[in-house]
């Protein structure tokens, strides 16, 4: 595995393998190592996993912090990083900052994985009041540990995870903490998620408080062209973290090597 750190652009960590590269794009709060569980089980494939512009090792770079400047981000990375048969796969803001990846058909993609996304329509519950409050969220280490707790997952993580998942959330520089919940929680790309051209699986967890199935059924399946949906059982928000195993399956189900 290589990992990369230009002065301009977020660090990644790219595993080289088989391709297409599926491109790991890390929830609010999280980073690249959000998807370290998932990635362990994509065994000899080739893998690229982001620390978005404001995060952990990015969290030097400058904003601004937006989806739009994410989005830039990434489409710079996979040229700096030579990608160009690839798949998508945001999870949560990642999976919104995807989208509009996507919406700029850029060449090679091949398909999009939108794991407990931000949908393209906001969510009714997305008022001005929630989002003050989820500005909040990770502003020390015990609101950070009563979010995982009580809103992000709905199993129980082990203990070194649950220290990383902490470290992350804290990790991001202040105007990039605020952001997403201020502004691009409650931005409509729904316009552009209809520009969206290849195929799309959308990944749901059962138990997610944050972007239930029902949510993501009514506010981004229908701004999909192509899309089909698999929920995964007893599973929280952290999909990724809290069911490894069933997402890596899916991923490698939706975009087989070769």
């Amino acid at each position: 595995m290589t990992t990369t750190r230009q002065q301009h652009l977020p660090t990644y960590d790219h595993r080289q393998g088989t391709g297409p590269t599926l491109v790991l794009l890390h929830y609010w709060g999280g980073s690249a190592r959000t998807w370290d569980l998932v990635a362990d089980r994509l065994t000899g494939r080739d893998v690229l996993a982001v620390d978005f512009r404001g995060w952990r090792r990015s969290s030097g770079l400058p904003g601004p912090y937006t989806l739009d400047r994410l989005a830039e981000d990434t489409l710079a990375v996979l040229a700096e990083a030579g990608v160009t048969d690839h798949v998508l796969v945001g999870h949560s803001m990642g999976g919104k900052v995807a989208q509009l990846v996507a919406a700029t058909r850029p060449a090679g993609l091949r398909g999009i994985v939108l794991v407990g996304s931000g949908p393209a329509k906001p969510a009714a519950a997305v008022t001005p009041e929630y989002r003050q409050q989820l500005s909040h969220a990770y502003d020390s280490e015990a609101s950070a540990t009563w979010a995982l707790d009580h809103v992000l997952t709905a199993t129980e993580l082990p203990a070194p995870v649950r220290a990383r998942v902490v470290a992350d959330s804290r990790s991001g520089a202040d105007a990039a903490r605020t952001q997403w919940p201020l502004h691009g929680i409650a931005e409509d790309i729904t316009a552009r998620t209809r520009r969206i051209e290849v195929p799309a699986l959308v990944v749901a967890g059962e138990q997610d408080q944050v972007e239930p199935p029902e949510v993501l059924r009514a506010n981004l399946v229908p701004y999909l062209s192509r899309a089909e949906v698999t929920v995964i059982p007893r599973t929280g928000h952290l999909i990724p973290l809290e069911a490894p195993a069933e997402l890596a399956e899916a991923v490698l189900g939706f975009a087989p090597a070769g």
